[in-house]
């Protein structure tokens, strides 16, 4: 009798670990999807003298993250004063190039098509009123990134008028070199040029319920065969001692 109940806690201890297992699996694929990271000025450089005591930058995540399903991402976009002097009034473009295309930025205005840089295929202007010498001012930028192709973004600070531009950080590529379509979402890295999930291919590959138990699926299995190979190993070493 005790050895069936034995039994049978010994079965239920090995549900619960392999229930809290496949729980870490899919936590795992989801948790730190908006975790951007520190902000770096990656691929930044200065363009035209800015005004005195003004020293105009931008910053970027070091990481982002694509929604594999919808395209979806998000990405804060910084402009930063490191001089002594207020900025006066200047502009904060946020453009997109090839696989990367820039949907919005709050608060922000729309360039028109005919207006933007050559090669780029989306762009917002936000006007800064001014920046106190010190100060930074961020913005929310919506985006989609299509993963069978690189993808690029470039935050030039300008001139109220346009005429100069005072700092220019990219065009910078967001990629990977080891694309995860089964996942949930891609991390892409800053500075890392894209290697397409699936070259040539007219859409990104679905992730759903299917493909989740799919995984859990073969890490079941495979904890089984470990059990198996240890079940094995045990009971021939018992045959040794015995002999």
């Amino acid at each position: 009798m005790s050895s069936r109940r034995t039994h049978r806690m010994k079965i239920t201890t090995g549900s619960l670990v392999i229930a809290s297992f496949s729980a870490v699996l899919i936590l795992s694929g989801t948790a730190g999807a908006d975790d951007q990271g520190p902000g770096s000025s990656k691929g930044g450089k200065a363009v035209d003298p800015a005004p005195s005591g003004v020293e105009l930058t931008t910053l970027l995540p070091e990481k982002i993250s694509v929604d594999n399903s919808s395209e979806k991402t998000k990405i804060t976009a910084t402009v930063k004063n490191g001089g002594s002097k207020e900025s006066g009034k200047v502009s904060l473009l946020v453009v997109g190039f090839d696989g990367l295309t820039v949907t919005n930025v709050e608060g922000c205005s729309r360039i028109a098509e005919k207006n933007l840089p050559e090669g780029a295929n989306s762009g917002f202007s936000c006007a800064v009123d001014n920046l106190a010498a010190g100060a930074s001012k961020s913005y929310a930028v919506d985006a989609t990134y299509d993963l069978s192709k690189a993808g690029k973004i470039c935050l030039p600070v300008q001139s109220a008028d346009g005429g100069r531009t005072f700092w220019q950080q990219g065009p910078v590529p967001f990629g990977t070199t080891n694309p995860s379509p089964n996942a949930p979402a891609t991390p892409l890295l800053l500075g890392t040029d894209n290697q397409p999930v699936s070259p040539g291919a007219d859409e990104l590959p679905k992730t759903g319920p299917a493909e989740q138990l799919a995984l859990l699926g073969a890490a079941g299995a495979s904890m089984v065969v470990a059990g198996a190979a240890a079940l094995w190993w045990s009971s021939r070493r018992t045959q040794d001692a015995g002999g």
